[in-house]
């Protein structure tokens, strides 16, 4: 139990300290979506899911080395899990920020005119 209280104070101090970080993306991600707010969606939310699998996939084998870690240092389940909770929800923002870009340069969706929308 310690380790899990430790991990949640770890992420706790890191996100007091990146929260301007974390505003200005949140500001950016708002604007995404008013802009292609008119062409949001299911479909474009699917296709961002590909290439978020694939970012997840790549930062679960990378976040260790990127954190001048590896992965013969994850002795504990605690490890383990904080490494797919990073890697899955950096793969998650990576489809919150592609899902509006890819709705907006669909080409199926060009005029407003999306397949896997009603027609107004």
């Amino acid at each position: 139990m310690y380790e899990i209280w430790l991990v949640l104070n770890i992420l706790y101090e890191i996100a007091l300290e990146l929260w301007p970080v974390l505003l200005a993306l949140a500001l950016v991600w708002l604007a995404l979506m008013v802009l292609a707010r008119s062409r949001l969606s299911l479909r474009a939310l699917r296709r961002s899911l590909i290439p978020a699998s694939f970012v997840a996939g790549l930062l679960f084998f990378t976040l260790p080395h990127l954190t001048q870690s590896s992965l013969d240092n994850m002795g504990y389940w605690v490890d383990w899990l904080n490494l797919l909770g990073m890697a899955l929800g950096l793969g998650a923002a990576f489809a919150l920020f592609a899902w509006p870009l890819l709705a907006m340069f669909c080409p199926a969706c060009a005029g407003g005119a999306c397949p896997a929308r009603p027609a107004p």
